[in-house]
């Protein structure tokens, strides 16, 4: 009688993943306590647009919109459908605490393959895994950004899976079998992490040049082995599935905005806000500078101060072990500095500038850019403290200098708790720029009676109907019209309600130069109150239908 093996549990991986949860959930319940999972605007535009798909008075996948990519919203949706889990933006932290503990997971299982690949001593792999599942998950800017709204812990996990699927698939190339049952191995990690990169190009940009290196990488393996033909198979139905998002997102942009690069240079577009916005760019036209601006804020979200330039120099110090002791596994970590690349010609090239406090203009810009980098630091502690064990077994002082490599990560992670994460730091800037306005704004709005309905662009200032708990259908606002109309939609919900307020809603919020202030008709508006904030445009909220009582 032929028995079949059963797959034994991976227990450690199930610890990892068991331990990060713990850690996510008790982060969460620490930033919720504190009202932190909103202090970005942007955490708070996210769980919006997610909101309008179902919540709107033209509801559909449309409006997801562009610029934005569509994956973390779409994901968001089943957690936001209760109104308290939409105002707290609990719902929206949901998909992004999954996403960390799988990014967890995803550097531990990494860490060990690479190492016992190559290295051969399972229990040097071990320890390696287990310094960089902690280096990875105990790093205090993640454990802040895993507990909102943002997407930097989605993509994150997207872009370790990648990569732990792409050493697999060039570990199961390595083994000496016949072709056929190797390109069939070999397929299945592939194709995997061709699923891995489809998500990533649909929740940052940053997959689409991440996709683009793996292809590189994966046609060179291809063209090695061309007389393989299952392999030019796997890697044909590898290179379509990761073509398939940029090409979609670009005919969707074209069908439905008439432009394909509409999320590129369209008014809502990051060039279109830093035209309008006008932030300095150290960096601007020069990517050396913006490699080096980088480089620097990513130091910054792993150690306070000056600190960060030990894990620079251990990440060197990883790589040319990796390069000479890990043989091909070592791509693995040369992969993770795809981010370095990208953001140096973005920062440089894309209008979106990058400030760190401790250079010019002094200033904390998205800062949270450089924990994309994270993961890189993160192999390369799992890297160091692997290296050591082997090299040190059987020694005396191994034990000890294994206890101080980690002691230093927790040194390393302490001085950022201390100063608090930079990440932190800059949502509450954020949210302080923008407080003062939004609150008084929805102060007013809740005085206002029940069900009644307003006409606001809630473009920059959405948070004020979520905070005030009014449900998105009872607001006309700038996504209710047909956007392949231009430039503008005269049958438009929209452009209606701006040319004759009083037939479609009950009150008017304007903003001091958005579209409402600009275009609305004020001939039968009365103003009830204009509020002034300072650093901010002035508020104005008109009746339509004379000024009703402010209570509810």
């Amino acid at each position: 009688m032929n028995i079949k093996s059963v797959p034994v549990p991976d227990r450690s991986l199930a610890r990892v993943a068991g331990i990060a949860i713990l850690v996510s959930l008790f982060s969460f319940l620490y930033y919720f306590q504190h009202s932190d999972l909103l202090l970005y605007g942007d955490a708070v535009a996210h769980i919006n647009i997610a909101r309008r798909v179902f919540d709107s008075l033209t509801p559909g996948l449309l409006q997801l919109g562009t610029v934005w990519l569509p994956l973390p919203h779409l994901l968001m949706i089943p957690f936001i459908w209760s109104n308290s889990m939409w105002q707290s933006g609990a719902g929206g932290s949901i998909p992004s605490m999954i996403a960390y503990v799988l990014g967890v997971m995803g550097i531990f299982r990494l860490v060990r393959g690479m190492l016992e690949g190559d290295l051969r001593a399972k229990s040097a792999a071990a320890v390696g895994a287990w310094a960089a599942a902690f280096a990875y998950g105990a790093n205090p800017n993640l454990i802040y950004m895993q507990a909102t709204a943002m997407t930097e812990s989605i993509y994150l996990a997207l872009f370790v899976w990648a990569v732990v699927y792409f050493a697999e698939f060039v570990r199961a190339l390595r083994k000496n079998e016949d072709p056929d049952r190797q390109a069939k191995v070999a397929g299945s990690p592939l194709m995997r992490c061709a699923w891995c990169l489809a998500g990533a190009e649909l929740t940052r940009y940053d997959g689409w040049f991440l996709a683009g290196v793996l292809a590189w990488a994966v046609m060179v393996i291809a063209l090695r082995r061309w007389n393989d033909r299952g392999l030019r198979r796997v890697a044909a139905k590898f290179l379509l599935g990761i073509a398939v998002v940029p090409v979609l997102w670009l005919a969707y942009n074209g069908v439905v905005y008439g432009n394909a690069l509409e999320f590129a240079n369209g008014p809502y577009s990051a060039k279109a806000i830093q035209e309008r916005v006008g932030a300095p760019n150290p960096a601007l036209r020069h990517p050396g500078v913006a490699a080096i601006y980088f480089l620097k804020s990513a130091q910054l979200n792993m150690a306070e101060g000056d600190w960060g330039r030990f894990w620079l120099a251990a990440a060197f110090v990883a790589l040319a072990i990796a390069t000479r002791k890990l043989r091909t596994q070592s791509a693995s970590l040369w992969f993770l500095w795809v981010p370095l690349p990208f953001y140096a010609l973005s920062i440089a090239y894309g209008s979106v500038p990058l400030h760190v406090h401790t250079w010019w203009p002094f200033a904390t810009f998205n800062q949270r850019y450089g924990l994309q980098l994270l993961p890189m630091f993160a192999v390369t502690a799992g890297v160091l403290i692997g290296a050591i064990s082997l090299l040190g077994a059987g020694r005396r002082h191994v034990g000890k200098l294994v206890a101080a490599t980690f002691a230093l990560m927790i040194v390393s992670y302490a001085s950022v708790w201390k100063a608090e994460p930079q990440c932190l730091q800059e949502a509450r800037r954020n949210w302080d720029i923008r407080h003062t306005l939004n609150s008084t704004v929805q102060d007013v709005v809740a005085r206002l009676p029940q069900n009644s309905r307003f006409l606001m662009d809630l473009g920059e200032h959405v948070g004020v109907m979520e905070q005030a708990g009014i449900p998105l259908r009872r607001v006309v606002n700038n996504e209710n019209h047909r956007p392949w109309k231009r430039p503008t939609d005269p049958e438009g919900l929209w452009e209606r309600a701006l040319a004759d307020p009083p037939r479609y809603v009950d009150f008017v919020i304007a903003f001091e130069g958005d579209v409402v202030d600009q275009t609305v008709n004020r001939a039968n508006l009365t103003l009830l109150t204009e509020i002034h904030a300072t650093g901010q445009p002035h508020a104005r909220i008109y009746a339509t239908r004379g000024a009703p009582n402010q209570s509810r």
